[in-house]
């Protein structure tokens, strides 16, 4: 008779990086039936589901289940995972099932990997909607850059100014009392190839982050990104 593994469930929770962490962006871990299993394989490593892959539409969540089987980068090492490793999993939804197939661990393949899993696809979906929703262990820098994608994209900007975003262009560029938002971009076509830009938003905890945002968009949707923005 043919194995069914039993229905786990899921629970995802945000965490911070570490202080010295070059990407500063929250990470959102997986729980399953309790146990985070990234810290029993890779116990060093850094959440690869970082806040700003979970601002679009629910198809682009890092953890969204297709019919179309996906490997997906679970963790990190602070860096490329080509270049130092990482732990994998393949995500594929069957009929009412989520299954979380084929682990990897390129950090170290001493360390054994879970089994398939299974999740109840309705159960998984919600939470994948509610960690999407919590906003409540957000820092103001977190927020920040929640709201500045949303109101970049309620925009023209990119058009208007002929620009491309960078991979995850809006993104938390440093925390603490520094705190500051990073917005990446390629400037286009009028550089030869493109040029790599940003703008850079503080972040202070002394005013509303929805006043901060809305001066912010204000500025950059008044100037022109390849004179006002920082560039190489």
């Amino acid at each position: 008779m043919e194995h069914v593994a039993p229905v786990s469930v899921l629970a995802l929770r945000p965490v911070f990086p570490h202080p010295q962490a070059i990407f500063k962006g929250a990470g959102i871990r997986p729980v399953i039936d309790g146990r985070d299993v990234l810290e029993e394989i890779h116990p060093d490593g850094e959440s690869s589901c970082y806040q700003e892959m979970w601002l679009g539409s629910s198809e682009t969540w890092p953890l969204w289940a297709a019919r179309e089987p996906r490997r997906v980068e679970l963790s990190n090492n602070d860096c490329v995972t080509d270049c130092c490793g990482g732990v994998f999993v393949t995500i594929q939804r069957c009929g009412d099932y989520v299954e979380w197939v084929s682990w990897e661990n390129t950090n170290d393949h001493r360390v054994p990997v879970p089994p398939g899993v299974r999740f109840d696809a309705s159960q998984y979906d919600a939470e994948l909607a509610r960690v999407v929703a919590d906003h409540g262990w957000e820092e103001p820098v977190d927020t920040a850059a929640r709201l500045l994608t949303r109101r970049v994209a309620e925009t023209d900007w990119y058009k208007r100014w002929d620009c491309r975003p960078f991979v995850h262009g809006i993104c938390v560029g440093k925390r603490g009392e520094a705190a500051e938002v990073l917005m990446r971009f390629v400037t286009s076509p009028f550089d030869e190839g493109g040029t790599y830009r940003w703008h850079v938003m503080t972040v202070t905890a002394q005013e509303p982050v929805e006043e901060q945002v809305r001066r912010f968009v204000a500025r950059i949707t008044a100037t022109d990104p390849r004179e006002s923005a920082e560039g190489p």
